[in-house]
């Protein structure tokens, strides 16, 4: 049996990067994902995102036929991907975040990101860094559907 001080040395799986284990111009690539129906219907519902392109797939107006998908969803998958894997525990706060969407995404669509590290600034608080990336959100086609640029506070090594 494993004792509970043996086991505080081991490292914990999914733990997120501090700062200095991470550069500028290091770039990660994300996990793929399909965005299903039930994304689409569960994030609508939640957010009271209930536009007429989003709950109607046959709806006559809309600029691209078929069931879009809103772009707060594609970012919220995507900013999923990264918390789960590069800042779980680390992250201690969303400070800026600009966005530009480049194409629809649609139910069935399957998405992913390339992380690139544009910039990390320490603070002089508790061993803290300021770190700016740039996220390039793509689909199964390879088109580039959205960029964002995320500033964040991270967590340095503990001492």
């Amino acid at each position: 049996m494993t004792t509970a001080s043996a086991t505080d040395a081991l490292p914990t799986l999914g733990h997120g990067f501090y700062w200095q284990d991470i550069h500028v111009g290091q770039t990660f690539k994300t996990f793929r994902r399909t965005v299903t129906e039930t994304d689409l219907v569960n994030f609508i519902s939640v957010t009271g995102m209930t536009e007429a392109i989003f709950i109607d797939a046959e709806y006559e107006h809309a600029a691209v036929k078929g069931r879009l998908v809103p772009a707060a969803l594609t970012y919220a998958l995507i900013e999923g991907f990264i918390l789960q894997s590069m800042i779980q525990g680390t992250g201690l706060a969303m400070l800026e975040l600009t966005q530009k969407i480049h194409g629809p995404v649609k139910v069935g669509d399957t998405i992913w990101a390339t992380v690139e590290v544009t910039g990390i600034r320490p603070t002089s608080k508790s061993g803290r860094a300021v770190v700016d990336s740039t996220m390039s959100v793509s689909n199964q086609r390879g088109e580039v559907v959205m960029t964002y640029t995320a500033r964040r506070l991270l967590a340095g090594r503990p001492a």
